[in-house]
């Protein structure tokens, strides 16, 4: 079955950042994929990590809402001989449809975002359009979480075609100690420190200064060291904070910005997700694969991933995070009881094989649904 996913970029900051996981998984699922992205992207890490997986790359190098994007992707898809279209967010979702018309063949759309309500005029007519468009033009609307089903049926008026396919990522298996212990003494964790890792992209929406806030908060004597991963424009802000305060520069590392997060989580005895908003955020499943506990504020979409029996949920207060860190950090039996119980929970709902599989039954519903019309017009 040949699929075109079709998503803005392939830059790794990017909600679609899952389809190395997919691809990784896709052949297991007998799922053939292509990549069309409508921008390039200087950071190629993406690029470079789905041909080493034998996907087709294209990126047409076009600016946002570029009008000659319908065309070239459609003449891609003809060229792949592609059965269906898979899109990824909105200046793609309107493209995939276009491109798809032309070819008489079906797309669906992933939605990956809950976004609050527009305040501005403009924009709550920009939302109609675009759910407008996606109800016209998709036979399927895939949310990936429950919460972010209901959310858009509420927007949409209507749950039809709507489904819920959480995302999945590659499980890596978990390393030995020897292992473990070389990629933490290269963080300067000494033996006695717990490890607590945050991969979440240094933005606004991500909560970091939550995050700082509650380690100045934290006891005299807490053995918790943090490590912050990943790259965004708030990243020179957080170095600078960190770097004013005593008590933060003697806990948190900065992580260079193009580590493997997942060797990090492995290496880890803590996760971090101190975010403002989320759906399914990637990170949490990295880290349940791993085998890692999560502290996680209760945000939408977040307590479907983590629950009591693998981590902490907490409210958006620095004082709380405090607390549950201090708990975590100075329980290791608890710690090890809820990072087994995270990675049997990853490997029974969030392991890419079984994602691409429950994706593959999406696809061939829709096939099948439009070879039915095909029929019904003969």
């Amino acid at each position: 079955m040949k699929i075109a996913h079709l998503v803005p970029t392939l830059h790794p900051g990017g909600p679609e950042i899952g389809l190395v996981d997919l691809a990784g998984a896709a052949r297991e699922a007998d799922l053939d994929l292509v990549v069309i992205a409508l921008a390039s992207t200087s950071d190629t890490t993406q690029v470079s990590a789905l041909r080493r997986l034998d996907v087709p790359v294209a990126e047409l190098g076009l600016a946002p809402w570029d009008p000659r994007a319908a065309a070239r992707t459609a003449r891609l898809l003809r060229e792949r001989e592609v059965q269906l279209v898979h899109t990824h967010l909105p200046p793609a979702d309107v493209v995939g449809a276009a491109a798809a018309l032309r070819n008489r063949v079906p797309a669906v759309s992933t939605l990956h975002r809950i976004e609050n309500l527009p305040a501005e005029r403009i924009d709550r007519v920009k939302r109609s359009a675009k759910i407008l468009a996606r109800q016209r033009f998709m036979a399927r609307t895939i949310a990936i979480s429950q919460v972010q089903r209901e959310w858009y049926g509420r927007l949409s008026g209507s749950e039809k075609d709507l489904l819920v396919v959480p995302n999945g990522v590659v499980d890596r298996g978990l390393i030995d100690d020897a292992e473990r212990k070389r990629r933490r003494l290269a963080l300067d964790v000494g033996d006695g420190d717990v490890l607590a890792v945050s991969t979440a992209p240094m933005r606004r929406d991500q909560g970091h200064d939550l995050l700082l806030d509650a380690l100045e908060e934290l006891p005299d004597g807490v053995p918790l060291v943090v490590a912050l991963a990943g790259d965004g424009p708030l990243r020179p802000w957080l170095e600078s904070r960190v770097d004013s305060s005593d008590d933060l520069a003697d806990r948190v590392r900065f992580v260079h910005r193009h580590q493997d997060p997942t060797g990090l989580l492995a290496a880890a005895d803590l996760a971090l997700h101190t975010s403002r908003s989320g759906a399914v955020p990637t990170a949490l499943l990295r880290a349940m694969a791993a085998g890692v506990p999560a502290v996680a504020t209760r945000v939408p979409g977040v307590p479907e991933i983590v629950t009591t029996a693998t981590g902490v949920l907490v409210p958006l207060n620095s004082g709380r995070i405090a607390d549950a860190l201090v708990g975590l950090a100075e329980d290791a039996d608890l710690r090890e009881r809820l990072g087994a119980a995270a990675r049997a929970r990853f490997l029974a709902n969030f392991e890419a094989v079984g994602w691409a599989r429950r994706l593959r039954d999406v696809y061939e519903s829709v096939l099948e649904d439009s070879r039915t019309r095909q029929r019904r017009k003969r």
